[in-house]
Formats: structure tokens, C-alpha cells, sequence
């Protein structure tokens, strides 16, 4: 009776999301507060329903309940219970139950912490979100039921893809979603902001901690996913350009465009009807990236869905999300006041300048990772758009991206500081930053370091310091006595240093991309025990080869013990256990790399996938992978900032 319990909670979801988008919105036009005040109780009640049904089904997750077909084809009796939990959203339906119940608690948060908004702004985006929120109930309900019963059930099932049984893939899906579903917040806004023909400094701060939670969750949902790719895989890559990685990293650069462009909106009530556009474009390409997983148009890891019918249903939620917006957009927009003037040599205009730049490498992606689709439509024949695109194209637009982020926050608003004498305070404050990035250059070039690994190491030299003298900036540091430094230290806004912590994170990101990719080393060959080889001052010594049992695999284990090569006393500095394991359900065969970190490198070890040898020994891959860890610390210091920002009392 669970099963049907949830089936049910589902369907009244529905129904009182039909409501919710529809009377209070019509109140709304009519002043009709009676109607109006069903939108707050409407969405706390959505969100109980729809919790209920997702409780339901993960109970029959955890039961192994296989009269479900879900999960009779996604799990297995013999799965540890932590992948049995999450085996619900490694699938198409449960997947989409999640997203649903992500899109209604936005809404119930939004019912509950929107008591200072105005009535009719909270009504129309409650509706707004309803609307959302109903299309996907009926595309679960009529096309994707996760609640469809096996008449006559079978004994087992068929066990969860072995690449998705691993910690990194059990949180990655959810914060993804948080990611995708937290944007339909600033979407809702920019729907109801057009129906009510104003925007306003207002309406940007009450946009802006929903849109930077979104950001934070997306851009940790990507790390973590790359995270996992990079150890589990066993290619010792953490970013491969594929179109489902490309999914989630297009709307973080509208993200980040809409963030800083609401930060426009909120100090100098400018870039209004871009901000708009922007949001509506985001959450917009947050379903373009649902529609890509889902549709089987794709061939991935990531992909869920083979099935054209539920790909046709998101591609027309999509096309009238997109087109009805856009309309809507072009009817409405003409109305909204115009804001201030600026100068382009201003704060605003470094804003407005990276948001260009991080638009057009939002449609480079978009348009390298649709035109193979397209070509194919088409009848142009199969094409492939992989990292050499992406790197001859991305990446110059990144180099003046990361110039201006520096200058950006050291501008004034409305008139940067850029004029003639003392009052030219710009180069005071940047050369420190530029002679050392200058610096680099040279000492990389007396080293015969590439063209572009001089380039980019410099600028993330140039970003870094130049955030932490913004900061120093901002505290008069060595202008005034300490003391005084400190207390303006203390009495600093948590946003000024969330977005030092985001700046200097991406700096730290871009030096770990950068020396990752260009002082890599890498060795593969057959060794047989006791045998060793030498990678990168590292000895690595073949000890045992072992088969061990896991509770759903089998598995042949490497003992790889490292040593420096140089190390009299033989101390090893990590003992590594590569794996190769077999899962029989479904019968699949995986990498488990083995790493070693040093906080500024990793050693990297795995065994190959399919070359196992009883007499000749088991081939093993061996990378030395120079800051790597950077691109950890980089992500987790802009979520870091994020997260302080959020926590202003200004955001609230």
C-alpha cells in the first residue's frame, strides 16, 4: 500500500499545483486577497504531498521492494544500503521524483521566508513556480510513473550501473538539482517582475540570495562530479568536455552573469532588462540540460533515458518555457524604466564586460556541444566537437575575463578612478600585482615553459594578488595604524569577503587547470611483483596482487608501495591499492584508482580495465599529476564564498 500511497500524494500534488498556479495568480490580477492568500498554504502543502510520494519510493528502495519496476530494473538486494538509498535518483523516474521535490521545497522556502515581500510580487512567483512544478508532476505522472507495479514481481533485480555506486555519485545528482531547480526561483521573479512591468533595487535583493545558493550548489555539484570522474574512472582526467559535463557548466556561466549583473540591479539599479533576460535564460538552460540527460540523445555515464517519448515531452516543456518567456520578455521589457547611466570605465562597466564574455563562452559551449546533434538531424553525417575546440575557443575568452575580474572591484560605481594625477589610484593599487605576475612570466620563460602555461600561471598570479589587494583595500592595510586596519577588518560586510574568498578560489582554479594539464607525467607498462619502476622522483614497487571480496563485487587488488627515488632510508611514502572489480549485477567491470596527495600533487595509480595477465603480471597506469588538489581548493573556496555571502545579514 506505500507504493499506492505514494502514487496518490503524487496526484494531489498535481492537483493543488494546478490551483496554486492558477487562483492566486488570477487574485493577484483581480486584488482579490482571498485568492491570493491560498499561494503560501498551497505551496507548503505541495511540498508535503510530493515529500510523501518521495519518502514512499524510497522506502521501496530500501525494502527492495521489486513489484516496483523502477526499482526491480535500479537495485539489488546485494547493494550496501547507502547505494540503495541512492539508486532512487540513479534512474530516469527516481531522478525526476527528486527534482520535483527540490522544485517544490524552493517553493515552500519562498512561501515561508517571503513574508516581507510584496503580496502580489510572492503571489505571481508562487504561481510561476507551480507552473513549473506542474509540468513536471504530469511528465512523472504520464510518462515517467516511478510507481508503475511488476505484475508478477521478481525475485531480484537487476542492481544499480556499478560506476554509480560511489560516494562522490550518491551526493553529486542532489546538488546538481539544488543547482538547476535554485535558479527557477530567479526565474519565477523575472516572470512575475515582467507581469508587474517594474524592477527595482528591491526586487535585486530579494532575487539575490536564491540565485547565489543556486550558484553555490551548482558549482559544488559540479566539482563533486568532477571529483568523481577523476578517481573513479581511471582515465586520470577530471574534465573531458563531454556534452552532459556541458550541461551543467552552461548555465553556471549564465549563473555567474545573472549574479553579478543582479548585483548591478541592487547598488545602481542598471541592466534591468538584461538581468531579466539573463535569468530567464539560466533556469532556461538548467532544462535544456534536463532535456539533454534525459532524452537518450545522448550516449554517457550521466544519461538516464532512452526513451523519445519522455525526451519529446521536456523538449515542449522547453520550447514553451523558452518561447512563452521570450514573448513575454518582448511585450513587457519596453516598460521597465531604464536605470542609471554609467561610464564603461566604472565598476558597472566591468560587470557589464565579463557578462558579455561569459555569455559568448556560455553559447561557445552551447554551440559546441548542439552542433553534433544538429549535424547529425540534419543528415550532415556523424561529427564530433571534443577538447580542442573547446580549448582554441573557451579558453581566449577566458584571458581578458580574468584581467577585468581583477580591475573590476577596485572601480568605482557610476565613474571609475581611471583620471590623470592623484586622483589615478588604479595603478597605486594594482602594480604590486602586476610586477609579480610579470615576475612569473619571466622566470617561466627562462624555464622554457609553453607559451600558455606562462600565460596562465601569470594570470592567475595577476587574479590572486589583485583580489587579496582589493581586500587589503578595503582595510587600509599598511596605510593606517594596524589597529585601525583591524577594526575595519572586523566591521567589513561577510559579502566583501565572500567575493575575495570566490575571486582568489577561481585564481587557485585556474593555476591548478592550468599545471595539471601542462606538467603531467605519465608512465604505462606490465610489472609482475617485487617488481618496480621510476615516475617523477618516485619509485613505484609492485608488492602484491591480491583478490579480494567485496558485499556486491570481486575484485583483483594491487599493493603499490611509492618511495622517493632518491630515499637512502627505503621509507615509503604511500602504500596504494589500485582495483579492478567485477560486479555481477549487472555484470560490469571498473577502475578504482588509487591516489596519493601531497596537497600540491597527486600520485595516481590505476590498473588497466582489461589487461590482466597470470604470468606476464597486470599492466598499471602511473600519473604524476602536479596541483591537482588546486582545482579542489579552488571550487571549494568559491563555494566557501558563496556560502559567506549568503550568510549577510544584507542577503537575508
Amino acid at each position: 500500500m506505500t507504493v499506492e500511497l505514494g502514487h496518490f500524494a503524487l496526484i494531489l500534488a498535481l492537483l493543488v499545483a494546478v490551483v496554486q498556479a492558477i487562483v492566486p495568480l488570477l487574485g493577484a490580477q483581480q486584488g482579490n486577497t482571498a485568492w491570493m492568500a491560498l499561494a503560501r498554504p498551497a505551496a507548503v502543502m505541495q511540498c508535503v504531498l510530493v515529500t510523501v510520494a518521495f519518502a514512499m519510493l524510497m522506502r521501496a528502495y530500501i525494502v527492495s521492494d521489486f513489484s516496483v519496476h523502477t526499482v526491480a530494473l535500479h537495485s539489488h538486494t546485494a547493494k550496501p544500503l547507502l547505494y540503495r538509498i541512492t539508486g532512487l535518483w540513479g534512474n530516469h523516474e527516481g531522478s525526476m521524483v527528486l527534482w520535483v521535490m527540490i522544485l517544490s521545497l524552493f517553493g515552500t522556502a519562498l512561501s515561508i521566508a517571503g513574508c516581507n515581500l510584496p503580496l502580489h510580487l510572492l503571489v505571481r512567483t508562487l504561481s510561476i513556480q507551480a507552473m513549473i512544478t506542474s509540468c513536471f508532476l504530469l511528465f512523472i505522472l504520464f510518462v515517467s510513473n516511478p510507481f508503475w507495479r511488476l505484475d508478477p514481481p521478481v525475485m531480484e533485480g537487476r542492481g544499480l550501473n556499478p560506476l554509480l555506486q560511489d560516494p562522490g555519485l550518491a551526493f553529486h545528482p542532489p546538488l546538481l538539482y539544488l543547482g538547476y531547480v535554485g535558479f527557477s526561483i530567479a526565474f519565477s521573479f523575472a516572470i512575475a517582475a515582467l507581469i508587474e512591468g517594474w524592477v527595482d533595487s528591491a526586487w535585486a535583493r530579494w532575487v539575490r540570495p536564491w540565485t547565489l545558493a543556486a550558484w553555490v550548489c551548482l558549482t559544488l555539484g559540479i566539482a563533486l562530479g568532477s571529483w568523481w570522474a577523476y578517481y573513479e574512472l581511471g582515465w586520470g582526467g577530471w574534465w573531458f568536455w563531454d556534452p552532459v559535463e556541458n550541461a551543467a557548466l552552461i548555465p553556471w556561466l549564465a549563473g555567474t552573469a545573472l549574479l553579478h549583473s543582479i548585483l548591478v540591479v541592487e547598488k545602481r539599479d542598471a541592466l534591468k532588462k538584461w538581468t531579466i533576460l539573463l535569468a530567464i535564460m539560466t533556469f532556461s538552460l538548467s532544462l535544456l540540460g534536463t532535456f539533454l540527460v534525459r532524452s537518450g540523445i545522448l550516449t554517457s555515464v550521466h544519461t538516464f533515458a532512452a526513451d523519445p517519448t519522455r525526451g519529446a515531452f521536456i523538449l515542449v516543456l522547453l520550447v514553451i518555457t523558452v518561447g512563452g518567456s521570450l514573448v513575454l520578455f518582448t511585450l513587457r521589457a519596453p516598460i521597465l524604466q531604464s536605470g542609471t547611466l554609467f561610464k564603461i570605465a566604472s565598476r558597472e562597466g566591468s560587470i557589464l564586460l565579463n557578462n558579455a564574455l561569459l555569455s559568448v563562452m556560455m553559447a561557445t559551449v552551447l554551440l559546441g556541444t548542439l552542433y553534433p546533434l544538429l549535424a547529425d538531424v540534419l543528415g550532415l553525417g556523424k561529427l564530433s566537437v571534443g577538447a580542442p575546440f573547446f580549448h582554441r575557443t573557451v579558453v581566449p575568452l577566458a584571458i581578458p575575463l580574468l584581467i577585468i575580474m581583477a580591475i573590476g572591484p577596485l572601480l568605482a560605481w557610476k565613474q571609475g578612478n581611471l583620471g590623470k594625477g592623484r586622483r589615478n589610484m588604479l595603478l597605486r593599487r594594482l602594480w604590486p600585482a602586476a610586477v609579480i605576475a610579470i615576475i612569473t612570466a619571466i622566470l617561466m620563460a627562462i624555464k622554457r615553459e609553453s607559451f600558455s602555461t606562462i600565460v596562465g600561471i601569470s594570470l592567475a598570479m595577476w587574479l590572486g594578488f589583485a583580489t587579496l589587494l582589493e581586500s587589503a583595500e578595503r582595510m587600509l592595510l599598511f596605510r593606517v595604524p594596524i589597529r585601525v586596519s583591524l577594526r575595519r577588518a572586523v566591521h567589513l560586510p561577510r559579502a566583501a569577503y565572500g567575493m575575495t574568498l570566490s575571486h582568489f578560489g577561481l585564481a587557485v582554479l585556474v593555476a591548478g587547470l592550468v599545471g595539471a594539464t601542462a606538467w603531467e607525467t605519465e608512465k604505462s607498462l606490465i610489472l609482475q611483483p617485487e617488481e618496480s619502476t621510476n615516475l617523477a622522483g618516485y619509485t613505484f614497487t609492485l608488492a602484491e596482487i591480491q583478490s579480494v571480496t567485496g558485499p556486491n563485487y570481486r575484485a583483483t587488488r594491487g599493493k603499490i608501495v611509492v618511495r622517493r627515488h632518491d630515499d637512502q632510508d627505503d621509507q615509503s611514502v604511500a602504500i596504494l591499492y589500485p582495483e579492478q572489480r567485477y560486479y555481477t549485477d549487472p555484470p560490469q567491470l571498473t577502475t578504482e584508482a588509487a591516489i596519493h596527495s601531497t596537497g600540491m600533487a597527486d600520485v595516481y595509480v590505476a590498473m588497466s580495465e582489461h589487461d590482466i595477465y597470470d604470468k606476464l603480471g597486470v599492466v598499471i597506469r602511473l600519473y604524476y599529476k602536479p596541483l591537482v588538489p588546486w582545482l579542489w581548493y579552488g571550487t571549494g573556496l568559491m563555494a566557501l564564498g558563496g556560502v559567506m555571502s549568503l550568510s549577510d545579514r544584507r542577503s537575508s
